[in-house]
C-alpha cells in the first residue's frame, strides 16, 4: 500500500453538498472505487495511486463511514446506491466505472441495477452472495455483538479472517490503521451499515440478469466469508460477467495483495476502455 499518497491525506478531502467525504484524482474515463463496511475510501490509497495514471478515480465515504452523513434507520442498499448518484451529479459524470469491495460490492450491485444508464462496468471484490447456513449463523452472531458492543465487538476476529499471517507479522502497522478505522466508526453508522452487509447477500438476485455491462467478479482463493464459490456463482448470474480467483489471498486484497489487485483491474478497465473508445470511421 502506498502510504505516501498525499492525494488521499485528509487535508485533499472533499464534501460535496450533502455531506459525503470524497477523493478526486487523475484524469480519463471516470472509476469510482466504494469501500468495505467498516472502512472508509483511503483503504483505496494503493489503488488511488497507480489507477489515477489512466483514470479520473473517485473514492469516497459510503454513508455512516468516515466523514460521510448517517444511514437512516430505515436505509437500505438503494439508499447507499442513490448516494453514489448524487455525488456524481455533483461531480458532473454521467457514466462510471464502479469498483465495490466487500458491502460495496452490495452498493455496485444495487448501483447497477437502481441507475443503469449512469453505469459503464463494474468491479464486484471479495464480496458476498448467497451464504450457507452456517455463514448466516455466523453473521447473526457477529451482527448481535455489533449492536451490543459497537465497532470493537469483533474486530480482532475480522482481522484474523481479512489479513494472512503472514501480513499481519510483517505490516503490524497497516493492520493497526485498519483496525482503528473500524473501531473509529459511529456505533450506530457501523450497526446499520453491517446490518445491510450481514443480510442482503441475495440483494435483487431475480434481476442480476438485466445487468448488462462487462463485470469483472473476484475475491481471494483464502477468502472464507466471500469465497470462491460465492464469486463463480454470481458471475454465472451476470449474463457479462468473469470470474477471477486471486490465488493465496484472504480478503482485504486491495491492501495485502495491491500489485495483483491493481493488474487485474488495468485488464478489466482497459479492455472496457477500448470498447467504448471511438472507432475511426474508414475514408
Amino acid at each position: 500500500m502506498s502510504e505516501g499518497n498525499v492525494a488521499m491525506d485528509l487535508t485533499h478531502a472533499q464534501h460535496s453538498p450533502d455531506g459525503t467525504r470524497y477523493w478526486r484524482q487523475g484524469q480519463g474515463a471516470p472509476l469510482v472505487l466504494v469501500h468495505g463496511v467498516g472502512l472508509d475510501a483511503r483503504m483505496w490509497r494503493a489503488q488511488v495511486d497507480a489507477l489515477a495514471r489512466e483514470h479520473e478515480v473517485i473514492a469516497y465515504d459510503m454513508l455512516g463511514h468516515g466523514e460521510s452523513p448517517l444511514p437512516a434507520a430505515a436505509a437500505g442498499l438503494d439508499d447507499y446506491a442513490d448516494q453514489l448518484a448524487t455525488l456524481l451529479d455533483h461531480l458532473a459524470l454521467e457514466r462510471v466505472a464502479v469498483v465495490g469491495f466487500s458491502m460495496g460490492g452490495l452498493v455496485a450491485r444495487a448501483f447497477a441495477l437502481r441507475h443503469p444508464q449512469r453505469l459503464t462496468a463494474m468491479v464486484v471484490l471479495s464480496s458476498v452472495f448467497r451464504r450457507d447456513a452456517d455463514q448466516r449463523a455466523g453473521v447473526r452472531q457477529r451482527l448481535v455483538q455489533a449492536r451490543d458492543q459497537g465497532p470493537a465487538a469483533n474486530v480482532d476476529e475480522a482481522l484474523e479472517r481479512w489479513f494472512s499471517p503472514a501480513f499481519r507479522r510483517d505490516h503490524p502497522e497497516r493492520v493497526a490503521a485498519i483496525h482503528a478505522t473500524v473501531t473509529n466508526n459511529h456505533p450506530e453508522g457501523y450497526y446499520r451499515s453491517y446490518a445491510l452487509f450481514g443480510t442482503q447477500d441475495d440483494f435483487a438476485v431475480d434481476r442480476l440478469a438485466t445487468i448488462r455491462v462487462p463485470v469483472l467478479v473476484a475475491t481471494g482463493e483464502l477468502d472464507p466469508g466471500s469465497t470462491p464459490q460465492m464469486t463463480r456463482a454470481l458471475a454465472d448470474c451476470l449474463p457479462h460477467a468473469e470470474a477471477e480467483i486471486l490465488p493465496g489471498q484472504r480478503h482485504m486484497v486491495p491492501v495485502e495483495a495491491p500489485e495483483a489487485v491493481n493488474a487485474l483491474l488495468r485488464r478489466f478497465l482497459a479492455g472496457v476502455d477500448s470498447q467504448d473508445a471511438p472507432k475511426e470511421v474508414s475514408r
